[in-house]
This record gives C-alpha cells, sequence and structure tokens, in this order.
C-alpha cells in the first residue's frame, strides 16, 4: 500500500488548515489511506519535511494549506530529486488565501475533495520552473508562477491585510497599490523569442493559469507543455490600470495594447533603472532585486491531479 506523508501548515487559511486537521484524518482514514501527518512550526519547514519524506520513501507528499505551502513542498521534492535521486509524487490539499498552485492542477478547495482526489491517485508529469536571483542565488522553484511588479507588490499589500482574506483580500491589494506602486521600473526582459526594452509595470512568468486566487495571468497555460506563458504589461496611467484589472479577472487582457503575451523556456529580467519586487508562488523572492533568471524544467515532477483523468491539460 502506497504511503502519504501528510505535511499541514496548521497557520494557512488564517487557522483553517490547522483547525482542519481532525478531519482530515478522519477522511483519509475512510478513504482507506495509510499516512502519516505532520504540522510544519516555522518557515522552509515544509520543504525540510518533504526532502526528508521522500528520501525516508513516501510514495506520496502532500501540501495542506495554500500556494506558501505548497511550494516549499515542491521545493523540498526537487531537492530531494537533486541530492538523492528519490523523489515522491506530491499533492496537495487547498486550504489557502488564493490556492493558486490548487487550481493549476485541477484541485478545488477544500478538505473532501482534496482528499477523494489523493484516494484517486491519477497522476500527470508537470513542468517546474526555477528562478535565480534575489534573497535566492542558489535558486528557488516553483510550481505556477513568478511575478514582478505590480501584482508582485498587490501579494506583498494582501498579506498585511487582518480583516479580508482570500480574493477579496487580492482585489482590494490591488486597488491600493494603484496608488503605492505605478512607476514602472525600466527593464531588460530577455526571452527566446527576443528582448524587450521598454518600462514594465509587470512582467509574469506562468506555468499555471492564475494568480491572486482570481487574476488570469495565463489563461491558455498548460502545465505539462515545457512552456512558460508570458504576460508583460507596460507602463500605463492609473485610469487605465482600473481598466485592465476586470480584464485579468476574466483573463482577457491578450490583445490590449499595453499587454505583451508569448511563450519561453528561459527568461532573464534586469532592471535597467528602478528595482524588481518579485515573487515566486506567493513567496517573496525580492522587494529590490536588479535580476532574476528564469528557465522551466519540462516534466519534472509528478502531481495527483483529476486533470490526468482527460485531456484538459494537453
Amino acid at each position: 500500500m502506497k504511503r502519504y506523508q501528510i505535511i499541514v501548515n496548521p497557520a494557512a487559511g488564517r487557522g483553517e488548515a490547522g483547525k482542519a486537521i481532525p478531519e482530515i484524518e478522519r477522511t483519509l482514514e475512510s478513504l482507506g489511506l495509510e499516512f502519516d501527518l505532520v504540522r510544519t512550526e516555522r518557515p522552509w519547514h515544509a520543504a525540510e519535511l518533504a526532502q526528508t519524506a521522500a528520501a525516508a520513501g513516501y510514495e506520496v507528499v502532500v501540501a495542506v494549506g495554500g500556494d506558501g505551502t505548497a511550494n516549499e513542498v515542491l521545493n523540498g521534492l526537487m531537492l530531494a530529486k537533486g541530492k538523492s535521486g528519490k523523489t515522491a509524487a506530491m499533492g496537495v490539499v487547498g486550504i489557502g488565501r488564493g490556492n493558486d498552485f490548487a487550481f493549476g492542477v485541477g484541485v478545488e478547495r477544500g478538505v473532501e475533495v482534496g482528499c477523494r482526489i489523493l484516494a484517486k491517485d491519477k497522476r500527470l508529469t508537470m513542468d517546474v520552473g526555477r528562478v535565480v536571483g534575489g534573497l535566492f542565488p542558489q535558486g528557488r522553484y516553483f510550481g505556477n508562477g513568478v511575478g514582478i511588479g505590480f501584482d508582485a507588490v498587490v501579494g506583498f499589500v494582501a498579506l498585511k491585510m487582518k480583516r479580508l482574506h482570500g480574493f477579496p483580500s487580492y482585489i482590494v491589494a490591488a486597488l491600493k497599490t494603484i496608488f503605492l506602486y505605478y512607476r514602472a521600473p525600466q527593464v531588460r526582459i530577455e526571452h527566446d523569442g527576443g528582448t524587450i526594452d521598454q518600462a514594465s509595470l509587470m512582467v509574469s512568468i506562468m506555468n499555471g493559469r492564475r494568480m491572486g486566487g482570481g487574476f488570469y495571468m495565463a489563461p491558455k497555460a498548460k502545465i505539462d507543455d515545457g512552456l512558460f506563458d508570458l504576460c508583460i504589461a507596460s507602463q500605463v496611467s492609473r485610469p487605465r490600470i482600473f481598466a485592465l484589472i476586470p480584464k485579468f479577472m476574466k483573463g482577457s487582457q491578450e490583445g490590449h495594447p499595453a499587454i505583451t503575451t508569448g511563450r519561453t523556456r528561459r527568461i532573464k529580467v534586469t532592471a535597467v533603472e528602478g528595482v524588481l519586487p518579485a515573487h515566486a508562488d506567493g513567496e517573496t523572492l525580492c522587494t529590490d532585486g536588479k535580476e532574476l533568471s528564469i528557465e522551466i524544467l519540462p516534466r519534472a515532477i509528478d502531481v495527483i491531479s483529476p486533470l490526468a483523468e482527460g485531456p484538459a491539460c494537453r
């Protein structure tokens, strides 16, 4: 029988994940799964636990929490693969603020639905991104995407909110950010399609389709095609930023004169003037970085996903 290591971030979803542990245990037991459950205690603990679990021979390692927990588990599994060649399939139960990683692999938010997907054990092999720069000169892996500029600052602002959570917190944060951060840095963007020199309000490098719990940066992205989907916004006025927000909520921004899209395997973003605030899967890469280099690692890890049951991811 397969062994599952369940890694719970009890602080995720403003403590919702911790409170859900009894339900998680009951549901997994009712589904007949053999599992061990551990709680994270500090930043990067989920990565350490995942790396240890893979080395110990667990077949599936599951992130229970939000995008930060999923990102750490992914990093732990990739580090285990690089160090010992041992890895495990990744599962996710989404109980966080944005749950964009879970959305990208087709897992709806909630304990019961997430556990039932784990029990079905349908797998696909997904691409993984790796970013070098900022706080991570040694590199950091990501599953959903990297955001540079406006959307990174939106995430930083949303994290500071106490009363709002989920997608509403990102909406309010986006409106606040329009007044805090709207002068774009002058950047050089080098990718497979050429070089772009411009003031860029936002550069999104996507493996998944969504960020911020409801902004569709790359609605056509596929997690197993060996390519990033790019969404680059040039400097625009505040009124035009307001007008763009509903388009991102619907994923209809392609074709707008301020938006450049494309696909690439590698990309380097350099701040010629100004600095780069950036995140990977919602985790801070830097607040004042100067250069980020990003590459995709095709079909690098197995993930348990209902997308594997049909052609949705192909």
